[in-house]
């Protein structure tokens, strides 16, 4: 349930081969993005319950940089056995696409016209929603990547998607407990996370292009996707305790600079530049019994932005605080797959920038989401999800803007509330296991702070209920 805060603010060694004997040993039998299962010889339920959501394995294939590979080599050696070159005679791509349809409650506003509006047609066919482009696998050793780029229908262009390239190595420590580091790049913060807890992995895992979204969303959940740079440093000891902190910067796709004609620097023409670097950080500790897993952890960043769009990067700033939660069992067994988890996002907004300029009614702010879900597969063919979701924070009548002068409301807050809650259901059926059809419905007792009239022109909360109808493939 993403939303617009910041689009209204800114508007004013030997021991890895070990390792990786023994996880080859563990891992399930049987194919898994799909570049990773021709790189590794490995099936898709090596590495996850039901595509994308991770198994332990998963994630510490993830934790390794993503170099296990079981693929012929061309390597390269010094006199000293040192290795020069690891290079897998099989590229590892793959494609993605997902098609979808939506269909909503109640029809939204055609603005087309002036005057009175009419109603925009009710029924969105995605063909695709979302086409994409993997290259997922080792690339030298001890150095792996996640690279994707995505055609979605609603830009109609082609762009880049969540990327992580890693570095990792393993070392095995007195006890012969293996203590994996490593180093991130990426694109997104907590799109390196091993969890599926966190914003970029979460769920829901794919939801409606074509539907109304809400106003309000925290900064970490999704606010600079694909927007910055960040670098991050992290351990994982045991397999179970996860340490990680790094820092992002803007790093603005399609910014151009008028005096230089490139892609920098950043002026006043974009909006929420970041000031200096961002500080994230991610602790989590997970207890593996039998089929069982259990995690905890705890996440964050602080954001400090100017808002730019027109405004010199100069000045006061906005700042944002997210602290976060994030709980997840999982039991993976050959029959049954149960998964429950969620994330708690609490955001303190110091919002010197805006309150200054009037894009803001309040000098300080606060804002909270909640997520919470629980699946469950039979023999990795059938299952479904319920899931609930609620953002509550300061009402603030700027930030969250009332529909102006009376006209068709459905993205505004007459009240000045970013509240909002409802539920998912969802039910799948995956005929291969490189193939997901879906049913998703969203249901809304909440948006943008009441459940009826909230935009002041009569639209109820339930009026933004969305069927969701997917068919989502990866080869």
């Amino acid at each position: 349930m993403s939303g617009r805060t910041f689009g209204e603010v800114s508007r004013n060694v030997p021991a890895i081969a070990i390792l990786a004997a023994a996880l080859l040993a563990a891992a399930p039998q049987a194919r898994a993005v799909p570049s990773f299962a021709r790189q590794t010889g490995m099936a898709c339920e090596a590495c996850h319950t039901v595509y994308p959501e991770l198994t332990h394995f998963g994630r510490v294939f993830k934790a390794n940089g993503y170099i296990l590979t079981n693929v012929k080599q061309v390597r390269d050696v010094t006199g000293k056995k040192e290795e020069l070159l690891s290079l897998a005679q099989t590229v590892p791509l793959s494609i993605m696409a997902q098609i979808s349809y939506t269909q909503m409650k109640t029809s939204v506003p055609d603005l087309s016209a002036a005057g009175a509006p009419g109603v925009a047609q009710n029924g969105t066919a995605g063909f695709p929603q979302q086409l994409s482009l993997f290259y997922a696998g080792k690339i030298a050793p001890n150095f792996g990547a996640f690279f994707q780029l995505t055609y979605a229908n609603d830009s109609g262009t082609i762009s880049i998607d969540n990327t992580d390239l890693r570095f990792a190595d393993t070392v095995a420590l007195s006890d012969n407990r293996p203590l994996t580091y490593g180093v991130s790049l990426n694109n997104n913060p907590t799109v390196q996370d091993l969890w599926n807890t966190t914003p970029a992995w979460g769920y829901p895992f794919s939801g409606s292009n074509a539907n109304v979204s809400p106003l309000a969303g925290t900064a970490i959940d999704g606010a600079f996707a694909q927007d910055v740079a960040g670098i991050t440093g992290y351990l994982f000891w045991n397999e179970s305790l996860y340490a990680e902190f790094g820092g992002y910067r803007s790093a603005k796709q399609g910014q151009t600079n008028v005096l230089t004609g490139g892609a920098g620097p950043l002026d006043g023409t974009a909006s929420n530049v970041m000031s200096g670097l961002a500080p994230y950080w991610r602790v989590a500790y997970e207890y593996n019994r039998g089929a069982h897993s259990i995690e905890a952890g705890l996440y964050g960043a602080e954001f400090r932005l100017y808002p730019g769009a027109g405004s010199p990067l100069r000045g006061p700033l906005n700042k944002f605080n997210d602290v976060a939660e994030d709980l997840q069992y999982q039991y993976v067994g050959d029959v049954h797959q149960v998964t429950v988890a969620g994330t708690h996002i609490h955001e303190s907004m110091t919002l010197d920038a805006s309150f200054a300029n009037g894009g803001a009614a309040n000098p300080k702010n606060n804002l909270s989401t909640t997520r919470a879900w629980a699946t469950y597969y039979y023999r990795r063919k059938i299952g479904g999800t319920v899931g609930y979701f609620s953002t509550t924070g300061s009402a603030d009548t700027a930030l969250y803007p009332a529909n102006p002068a009376g006209g068709p409301g459905v993205v505004y807050s007459a009240n000045g509330s970013p509240d909002t809650r409802g539920w998912i259901a969802e039910v799948n059926y995956l005929p291969w296991l490189n193939v997901k059809i879906s049913a998703q419905y969203t249901a809304y007792s909440k948006f943008n702070g009441a459940g009826s009239n909230y935009d002041g022109v009569g639209r109820s909360a339930s009026d933004n209920n969305t069927w969701y109808l997917l068919l989502w493939f990866a080869y």
